[in-house]
């Protein structure tokens, strides 16, 4: 199984960064910044409007600009069960 990436915004230097998925759900997004001994674990959750998901790593402020649809669609797909399809 392959990693799953996004790509968030480092709010303080407007600069864009992939991070691997470590499990999202609907109400929250784990990340892992970096890779080997000098990872870092993140939590992002949802805005109060629901546009958009932000977390803190090191004093870093960062944003997955997705909303809370655009994830549950992301999350749908990912967990379809294509064996149904086939049934008739």
């Amino acid at each position: 199984m392959s990693e799953q990436k996004i790509q968030v915004r480092v709010t303080e230097t407007d600069q864009l960064m992939d991070v691997v998925v470590y499990s999202k759900r609907l109400d929250k997004i784990e990340v892992v910044l970096g890779a080997g001994v000098h990872s870092v674990k993140c939590e992002l959750i949802p805005t109060a409007n629901g546009m958009a998901y932000v977390g803190s790593a090191m004093g870093r402020e960062i944003v997955y600009e997705h909303s809370s649809e655009q994830v549950k669609d992301d999350l749908e797909l990912e967990n379809h069960d294509y064996r149904d399809s086939r049934r008739r």
